[in-house]
Order: C-alpha cells, then sequence, then structure tokens
C-alpha cells in the first residue's frame, strides 16, 4: 500500500451549505418525514430560509483568518436561495459539490445502495452541472450527503468528472460507509476500485479521497473533524483531533453554516431531538477558538491541496496522472433534458 500525504500543516476548512430541512429525519432518508425536497417544498408552507444569514457570517469568519473554503452545496440551493451561491463565490471560496437534493444515496442502516449507479450519476451529473453554471467554475470536488459514501459512488464520480471526494470518517463509534476502511488514515489517499480503502501502487488511479480528522486515544479513534462533533465534544477536543492529525499530513475540518444560526429551527423530524441543541453564537466562538489556536497552520481549500488547478504543492509528483477509467465521452450520456 501507498499512502502520501501533501504536505504537513496544510488544513482544509470545508463547510456544508445545506438547511434546517435537508437533515435525513426530516427529507432523502428512508426514515424521514417527507419523501424528498421536492415533496418538502410540495406541503410546506411556513419559512424555509433559516441558511441565508449564517453563511454570510461564515463568510466573514472566514476574511477575520484570510481562510478560503471549500463550500460543499446542495445544488437545489440554487433554486431556493437565488444569490448566496454566487455571495461565496465572490469571496474567493471552492465550490463543490454535496449533491442534488442531499438525499441518502446508501442506506443509513444497511449500507445498501438506494440508487443504481446510473442513476446516481444521472442525478450527481445535473447537480454538478448546476453549481458549474452558476458559479462559473469547474467542480472538482463531491462530499457524499450525510456522509453516507459507498466504494461504488467513487468510481461513478470519476466517470462523470469528479477529481476528488471527502466523505470518509475513519472513527471508533459509528461508520458510514460500506467499507472497513481498513488502512484510512487522516491524509489523502487513493481508494481501490469499487472501495473506499487505500489502492495499491500499481493501480494508478486519479480519484483522491480527503478523509476526515480524529483523536487517536490508545488506538479508539474519536472522530474531531467537526460538523455534529463540534457541537457536541467543544472546541478542545476537536482542536487536540485537528492538531494530531496535522502531524500525519493535510486533513479536513468541517461544519454546516447554520450551526452558527441563533434561530429556533421548525420543529420538524423523526428522532432527533437534541440535534440542534448547541449552535448559534457558541458554535461560531468555537469556530474562532480553534482557528485561532492552530498556529503555523495553512487553510487552503482542497482544489489547491493538488495539481487540479496547477502544481503548487507539486502534487504531480505524488498523484499518478493516468485514470483508472476512461470514459471521455460520458457528459454526452447524461445531457440535461
Amino acid at each position: 500500500m501507498s499512502c502520501v500525504s501533501i504536505m504537513d500543516n496544510n488544513l482544509s476548512i470545508t463547510v456544508d451549505i445545506e438547511d434546517w430541512y435537508h437533515i435525513p429525519s426530516v427529507c432523502g432518508s428512508t426514515f424521514s418525514v417527507y419523501r424528498d425536497v421536492e415533496d418538502f417544498f410540495e406541503k410546506w408552507e411556513g419559512r424555509y430560509d433559516y441558511l441565508t444569514d449564517p453563511t454570510k457570517r461564515v463568510l466573514d469568519l472566514l476574511d477575520e483568518f484570510n481562510a478560503k473554503a471549500t463550500f460543499f452545496i446542495v445544488a437545489d440551493i440554487v433554486e431556493h436561495y437565488p444569490g448566496l451561491l454566487e455571495s461565496i463565490v465572490s469571496r474567493g471560496h471552492e465550490i463543490a459539490c454535496h449533491g442534488l437534493h442531499h438525499a441518502c444515496v446508501i442506506d443509513p442502516n444497511t449500507k445498501k445502495a438506494l440508487l443504481s449507479p446510473e442513476e446516481f450519476e444521472k442525478r450527481t451529473l445535473k447537480a454538478k452541472r448546476i453549481l458549474e453554471k452558476l458559479s462559473g467554475e469547474k467542480i472538482l470536488g463531491y462530499r457524499a450527503p450525510n456522509a453516507f459514501v459507498g466504494g461504488w459512488m467513487l468510481d461513478s464520480l470519476e466517470k462523470i468528472g469528479f477529481k476528488y471526494d471527502s466523505s470518509v470518517c475513519v472513527n471508533s463509534i459509528y461508520n458510514k460507509t460500506d467499507s472497513s476502511l481498513k488502512g484510512v488514515s487522516t491524509f489523502p489517499y487513493h481508494p481501490e476500485p469499487n472501495g473506499l480503502t487505500p489502492a495499491c501502487e500499481t493501480s494508478h488511479r486519479q480519484l483522491v479521497e480527503f478523509p476526515w480528522a480524529y483523536y487517536d486515544f490508545c488506538g479508539f479513534k474519536i472522530p474531531t473533524s467537526g460538523g455534529p462533533m463540534l457541537r457536541f465534544l467543544g472546541a478542545n477536543m476537536i482542536l487536540k483531533g485537528l492538531k494530531q492529525s496535522l502531524k500525519r499530513g493535510n486533513t479536513v475540518f468541517y461544519f454546516h453554516s447554520i450551526d452558527l444560526s441563533p434561530e429556533v429551527f421548525p420543529n420538524v423530524g423523526n428522532g432527533r431531538p437534541m440535534y440542534w441543541a448547541i449552535k448559534g453564537k457558541l458554535i461560531e466562538n468555537r469556530i474562532r477558538h480553534i482557528l485561532s489556536n492552530l498556529n503555523n497552520v495553512n487553510f487552503i481549500p482542497l482544489n489547491a491541496c493538488s495539481d487540479l488547478q496547477g502544481t503548487d504543492f507539486e502534487f504531480s509528483k505524488l498523484i499518478p496522472q493516468r485514470s483508472y477509467v476512461d470514459l471521455p465521452n460520458i457528459e454526452t450520456k447524461y445531457s440535461e433534458e
């Protein structure tokens, strides 16, 4: 196995752009209240936008640290929040894809596929094109909705033109994938075909996986990349995990912009009564504390971690340039309807 870090002390700040109704207890899962986001908007009569204001606060917070981040955006945001994506682009941040409607692609319990590879490719390519049209950028990265990811999904992503994924979270508490994740750490690697474990040196795969940070305490791995754990574990534990992970190589910190919202969200959703119990200014201050205490760390978007936008970090010397699949005409297969 050959897994190489890009370089030490590079942290990629990533922000998931989704609203309160995108979580699986409300929309897009096998146990949600609404079948999907389209079903939600057909039936919902109240206010839905709790996303715009906290996203502006995230952009201002990043400006404080002169940090450029990667924003994983659910593509239907473009329709319901006009101007939001453009405001992120105008601040110089990378736009990446977080699915078409934030629906789970694999079953949260069984990890079995909920979509065929063809349907997944069709929906994800549509999302990619929506984001590219509005941003004016080539969309290179993907993060699975709710981080439920299967190895076969990465094969599809590579087919439709993605260069990297950032969904894998190794830890000792839960596993949101269809893989054992054996051999996966917290630094970038090439996944094996039809899998999520690191590929062998001879696979010549181009797609890169950027896994999330964890804190290793005597072999017990605590998820410390952020997200819900930022709300439940606090800033100091997240910071310890990020610092430990940075010693292994480039790593990922993430949160949702709605984590910063001080407002009370609608009381809708199955089985997660405490999901939004901790958020608002407290989370904003935790993020500020974390970024303030990462000394001598470079904050770079994920597309700057490779030769996808040049050779700033000479990643091309570490990553084979030939993909193990070559499907140049794939975009003609799923032309926009």
